[in-house]
């Protein structure tokens, strides 16, 4: 669920904060989810040396660390609201 600025400016102080409350959730599972693909890469590499399949995790790694970028308004938002945790 990506909102943009204007879309979040319009939420009240308690909406931002259930959504701060949901982001630091998120992150914490995409580092959980970031190093056990981390650890498949490793395995993969250790026990068949680098090839293809080796590629997918590191595209998914990827893809999580930017899906993690967008929230990078709601903490913009937080901020001028002086909301911050």
């Amino acid at each position: 669920m990506t909102m943009t600025k204007e879309e979040l400016v319009e939420l009240s102080d308690q909406e931002l904060l259930d959504m701060a409350k949901k982001m630091k959730s998120t992150a914490i599972l995409n580092a959980g989810l970031i190093g056990l693909i981390a650890g498949v890469i490793i395995y993969s590499i250790a026990k068949n040396s680098y090839g293809f399949f080796t590629l997918i995790p590191i595209f998914l790694i990827y893809k999580i660390v930017n899906g993690s970028k967008s929230d990078e308004a709601l903490k913009e938002v937080l901020k001028e609201r002086n909301l911050e945790r």
